[in-house]
């Protein structure tokens, strides 16, 4: 394996959430004018957020693919405006599109976020490489609109794992190292399967890659205890801890005051 030191996280990071969508399962339709999405991310930045995750389009269990020009239409402006105001922000962009990824770094973006793990587009490794800028690879089967029909595997940590390894080499063989992995929870995963993901996370700490995990306000926290997403904090909570004590190194979340305690309280566990 190529040398990630690059990627070394000596303590959890938190990455805050800006949708930038009409129809996210949570906060659709809040941050999708240039003054709205400025208030939010200084908002975040303000609650301790490390990082910032633009999304244009709804990766929500059923969600219809949306354009490459709605995408951008929706994205680009929002981030010029977030970098004008906060210079020196750290910006992840989830897309799948290698051209959305090549326009996005070129404006300041400093991460990919990529729910299909290359899946969805078949030049977006060769343009990461090109790009040299750190690459969050998901795991998820099928696409946002079908993955909940596929939901079969033989071991759900081993498959998911035998993914990762293939699309690791794909990327060593291109020369590019700077990845994060993330399982992927509530992509073509059933209830049981995200929590047995959750339960076994610490065995992708073999892989040698920092873990991101995304289980904010998800249905696996809320139809499980018969809440609605806008009722999920807690649980939110419960499980982002859970991960944290089994290794992951970067929390996806919706709400980051409460990521930031719980980063903090680990810590303090942790040493003692």
């Amino acid at each position: 394996m190529m040398d990630n030191s690059v990627l070394k996280i000596d303590k959890p990071m938190i990455m805050g959430i800006l949708n930038l969508t009409p129809d996210s399962f949570f906060d659709g339709n809040r941050y999708n004018t240039e003054k709205a999405a400025i208030n939010r991310v200084g908002q975040m930045l303000e609650q301790g957020a490390d990082i910032i995750d633009m999304g244009a389009f709804s990766s929500r269990p059923g969600a219809a693919l949306v354009s490459y020009e709605e995408e951008r239409r929706r994205l680009i402006p929002v981030l010029k405006a977030v970098k004008k105001q906060f210079p020196d922000v750290v910006v992840s962009i989830d897309t799948y599109r290698h051209q959305i990824a090549e326009e996005v770094v070129g404006e300041g973006a400093q991460i990919i976020n990529d729910i299909s793990g290359g899946n969805l587009d078949n030049d977006m490794f060769q343009t990461i490489a090109k790009l040299q800028v750190i690459y969050i690879m998901m795991h998820m089967k099928g696409t946002p609109e079908n993955m909940q029909n596929q939901t079969d595997y033989t071991d759900v940590v081993a498959d998911i794992k035998t993914f990762f390894r293939l699309k690791i080499k794909q990327l060593n063989d291109l020369e590019f190292d700077k990845i994060i992995l993330d399982p992927g929870f509530g992509f073509g995963k059933t209830l049981e399967q995200n929590y047995e993901i959750l339960n076994r996370l610490d065995e992708f700490q073999d892989l040698n890659y920092p873990i991101l995990v995304g289980m904010s306000r998800k249905s696996m926290l809320y139809k499980l205890l018969g809440v609605t997403p806008d009722k999920a904090l807690n649980a939110t909570s419960v499980v982002n801890t859970i991960a944290l004590l089994k290794g992951a190194k970067i929390l996806r979340v919706h709400d980051v005051k409460q990521a930031v305690e719980i980063v903090n309280i680990v810590a303090k566990l942790k040493s003692g």
